[in-house]
């Protein structure tokens, strides 16, 4: 029978050291013991699960003596070919990124980045007032992308137009990003992110960075980089919450990596993460109950009754930052959901900086995601700020959810 292996580090009083010496020494599966007059370390390995769990061994956390950084990651999906070669360095920038904003995320109170930048009256194309930490962000991200040498083309939500990389630094790569999703709520603590997704450039453009100079005929060459997110080559979040988390998809599935800030690496801590084929919990703002459709309104009332497929009663669960609703909605499972409805027709989400890379990590996990009407990922976009609702999340939730569609469609056109 196989063995697993806990290890953990922490700080022990002296008198407590030798009640957990002798503890341990009743255990024959005890393989190391070691400590220092502060610290102890244990590492125990038990025969199963089961015998982890009835012998306390379950507190620890899995580990490697050589765990998997996220640079790791990448190299070795390069060597087996299931990435292209120069990936490594637009992850690598990306990550370097992610690490400084988690930064200014955890120390914006002390440092005045909470609160609107330049008192509210800076407004981005999206007619949203921006934050401080949404300026600072979107930079730090920009020009950790600019400076990798594999960008062409950049296309940010707190951008007007997307911008063209200089020729000296131009690469082959298109990047769309969100630099801090869930900007509104930081200001109370609550878990934000930053939304990422990869294309190869479709069309070489070489123009200068400056959107106000840029001619029509460059803006239809900087159109031609619009691609669906069935054309992603990775795509994947940050969330800065309890811990920092970065979830990546290289189209081989979604992998989770937990910032260790004792080493300042992204550590592999979930890989092959698999979305529960139905959950028990849905994620919608019901203060938009009654500007949705009847159609999604009979969904979200079979699923508070139990009146559904499964025959059980959903938890509601929203926090209204998307990172971290679809986050959870990836590890539990269920349905999550920007719908369109009377105030915002055309939904909220925009199509190329939130919903394809989520919708490509959920499909990636085993999941299905879509507008209402059609697949996120086989959705063109026309502009760069397009919008569209947006529905994800267990295969069976939102299948049985999309069939309510269908049949009402279908009684519609008899």
């Amino acid at each position: 029978m196989s063995s697993s292996c806990w290890i953990t580090s922490f700080h022990l009083v002296p008198s407590h050291q030798h009640t957990f010496r002798n503890v341990f020494n009743r255990n024959r599966k005890t393989r190391h013991y070691s400590h220092t007059p502060t610290r102890t370390t244990l590492m125990a390995c038990v025969a199963s699960k089961e015998d982890a769990s009835s012998n306390g061994a379950g507190l620890f956390l899995p580990s490697q003596d050589s765990p998997t950084t996220l640079t790791r990651f990448v190299l070795e999906n390069i060597r087996s070919s299931k990435a292209p070669e120069d990936i490594v360095d637009l992850i690598s920038s990306i990550q370097f990124a992610c690490k400084k904003i988690a930064s200014l995320v955890s120390r914006a109170g002390i440092t005045n980045l909470t609160g609107l930048f330049n008192e509210g009256k800076s407004i981005n194309i999206q007619g949203e007032e921006q934050k401080k930490l949404d300026i600072l962000s979107n930079q730090v991200l920009k020009n950790a992308l600019k400076y990798s040498g594999k960008m062409g083309v950049i296309a940010s939500e707190e951008e007007d137009v997307p911008v063209t990389v200089d020729e000296s630094f131009s690469g082959t790569y298109v990047a769309v990003f969100d630099p801090l999703d869930g900007s509104s709520n930081l200001d109370a603590a609550v878990a934000t992110g930053t939304i990422f997704g990869i294309f190869r450039q479709e069309v070489s453009c070489l123009i200068e960075d400056m959107a106000d100079d840029i001619e029509p005929s460059q803006l239809n060459c900087l159109a031609n980089t619009l691609q669906p997110g069935s054309r992603l080559l990775a795509a994947g979040y940050c969330m800065y919450s309890s811990s920092t988390m970065m979830v990546l998809s290289l189209g081989h599935g979604t992998h989770g990596f937990t910032l260790d800030p004792e080493v300042g690496e992204f550590v592999l801590t979930h890989p092959y993460m698999k979305i529960p084929k139905r959950g028990q919990i849905y994620s919608f703002n019901e203060a938009n109950y009654h500007q949705w459709d009847p159609i999604l309104q009979e969904y979200v009332e079979k699923l508070k009754t139990g009146n559904n497929r499964s025959g059980k009663c959903y938890s509601l669960r929203y926090i209204g930052s998307l990172v971290a609703d679809v986050h959870r909605t990836l590890l539990y499972g269920g349905v999550f959901g920007y719908p369109r409805d009377k105030k915002n027709p055309n939904g909220k989400l925009r199509l190329l900086y939130e919903c394809a890379p989520m919708s490509y990590l959920i499909e990636q996990a085993g999941g299905k995601a879509t507008n209402g009407a059609q697949r996120i990922l086989d959705i063109i976009p026309n502009t760069t700020h397009e919008r569209q609702p947006l529905i994800l999340g267990s295969e069976e939730d939102v299948d049985e959810l999309m069939q309510v569609y269908t049949k009402y469609s279908s009684q519609m056109q008899v």
